[in-house]
């Protein structure tokens, strides 16, 4: 016959109550000398601290079984939920704290059948197993509501900590391309100056493949940030897919010639599109080349194909370097992995453009693969992504005038610079300057608005960063002053759709990304006579 538990919780058993009030003492250090026997990984929670609340538990039991108490009363449910909390504080496991609880139930009953001088009746048993499983339950809940807490106070120290380091690596980024800048347009000034002597040509050649790799790195540090954030912005567009075979080709060919690489490219007869965001598949299939160059011996051979498979367009990037461990084929696209770890530093690179790769694959429903029959045996990447529905022409991105690129203008413009980096503004007013324009600059917003107010130039160049009056807020007053009489345009290394609408809603006429190149800034002083919509 099933007990009725609120009516065994309210029966009074005086004797065997008081008994255990009686004997607490005696209770705990039997209780606590076969923990340790029983639970030796355990004992270091049995000291006297955790002891502390031990006599509560016991008494709070004593009283529920010695008095009448309401149907629904638990007093010895406090002093159970401490005795799991602090469980959990010491460190002890789940089973751990059940076990305790065996351990009491057999040291309680040991002491009654030793004290009362008669046998336990039915259902005062009965009544200390209910007080007892009522404790457990307190004590397992607590324990529980304990490691839940700890676990969401971790995942969110997790979280800000990741939070913290995308951050860090996005002004990190930032903070590159304005030396990058620097650095570039000087490599520009170089090739101007045109020296007769091989050996300066070899240096500057050598200075711009190593410094646009460092952009490309930084590339991938602030798209990584920006996927992590859900910031990025997808342009999709419908393109040829040879296009951007040519493109992805073109970034990479110093690369491949400086390893003595061959290189193969198999498209079809037949012209195939995409609809997806065009700079981010070049930007996979450079990565993709990149990575089949730095792990393939110096003269080894690179296959790129391209190729309508039903309903998808499948890229294949195959070569015959170092190949990849079975095992590592499941985390090759991981943040920061990186495969053959005694690879030279010097080629190693971050461990980020596979990671890249997959997250810009998926954000255009597509998805990537690694294949390798073993070390030694080289490796195949091979990228699925939806071809487009329709065999429409190409369509031109959003924002740019024409895919034919704009002739170099030969006309002398005058230009006022504002940018307060030092060797930024001085190489690129230099380098302005060999090209036959009229330069003039400022290191500050409110010269730089005095400056354009009382000068009147065709261009003004603006750092979107400079302290204090920031690029946006002189735009803004500049253009408040000229109306359209002059060209605005903004210098920045934050680069991504947010900014630049930010940029031509304060009153730019054209956003530059940093390290600007030289062939995009003549285009755009090309445009001063032909208008300044940008």
């Amino acid at each position: 016959m099933p007990f009725d538990l609120q009516e065994l919780r309210s029966e009074p058993h005086t004797e065997v109550g008081l008994l255990i009030q009686r004997g607490i003492g005696i209770l705990i250090e039997r209780w606590a000398r076969r923990a340790v026997q029983e639970q030796p990984n355990a004992a270091r929670a049995h000291h006297q601290t955790l002891l502390d609340h031990l006599p509560r538990l016991l008494q709070t039991i004593g009283q529920s079984l010695a008095l009448s108490l309401e149907a629904d009363a638990t007093p010895h449910q406090d002093p159970a939920e401490m005795h799991g909390e602090q469980r959990w504080e010491v460190g002890w496991s789940l089973p751990e704290v059940v076990r305790d609880y065996q351990i009491l139930r057999l040291v309680l009953f040991e002491y009654l059948e030793e004290n009362l001088d008669r046998p336990l009746s039915f259902r005062e048993g009965r009544a200390i197993d209910l007080a007892l499983d009522e404790a457990i339950s307190a004590s397992v809940a607590a324990y529980v509501r304990q490691g839940e807490a700890a676990l969401r106070s971790q995942a969110e120290a997790l979280k800000e900590a990741d939070q913290r380091k995308n951050d860090f690596l996005a002004v990190l980024a930032h903070e590159l391309r304005n030396p990058l800048a620097s650095i570039l347009t000087s490599i520009e000034l170089l090739r101007l100056l045109d020296s007769p002597d091989p050996r300066i040509h070899q240096v500057r050649e050598i200075l711009e493949r190593q410094v646009k790799q460092i952009v490309r790195l930084v590339d991938d540090l602030l798209d990584l940030t920006r996927i992590a954030r859900g910031k990025l912005e997808l342009r999709r567009t419908v393109f040829a897919v040879s296009q951007a075979v040519t493109q992805a080709v073109q970034t990479v060919r110093p690369l491949l010639e400086g390893q003595g690489h061959q290189l193969t490219v198999e498209l079809p007869a037949e012209p195939i599109q995409l609809e997806s965001d065009e700079a981010r598949i070049v930007q996979v299939l450079v990565n993709l080349l990149s990575n089949a160059a730095k792990y393939t011996e110096r003269g080894g051979h690179i296959n790129l194909s391209a190729a309508r498979e039903g309903e998808e367009v499948v890229f294949r990037v195959r070569d015959n370097g170092m190949g990849i461990e079975k095992e590592m084929l499941d985390v090759i696209f991981d943040r920061f992995m990186q495969i053959g770890r005694s690879l030279p530093r010097s080629q190693g690179g971050l461990g980020l453009g596979l990671t890249l790769v997959r997250q810009l694959v998926e954000l255009q429903g597509g998805r990537v693969s690694a294949h390798s029959e073993g070390p030694g045996k080289g490796s195949e990447f091979v990228v699925h992504l939806p071809a487009a529905k329709l065999a429409s022409a190409p369509l031109p991105s959003p924002g740019v005038a024409s895919p034919t690129p704009a002739a170099p203008t030969a006309t002398s413009r005058r230009i006022l610079l504002i940018e307060d980096n030092r060797d930024a503004r001085e190489s690129l007013a230099l380098l302005l300057r060999m090209l036959g324009h009229h330069i003039e600059t400022a290191a500050a917003g409110p010269e730089g608005i005095a400056h354009t107010l009382a000068s009147r130039p065709e261009v003004v160049l603006i750092d979107l960063g400079l302290p204090g009056l920031d690029g946006f807020e002189v735009a803004r007053q500049i253009r408040k002053a000229l109306g359209e009489a002059v060209l605005l345009v903004a210098l920045s290394g934050y680069t991504q759709d947010e900014d630049r609408r930010r940029a031509y809603e304060a009153g730019f006429n054209v956003h530059l990304p940093k390290p600007v190149e030289l062939d995009e800034l003549t285009r755009v002083l090309g445009r001063v006579a032909g208008g300044h919509n940008h």
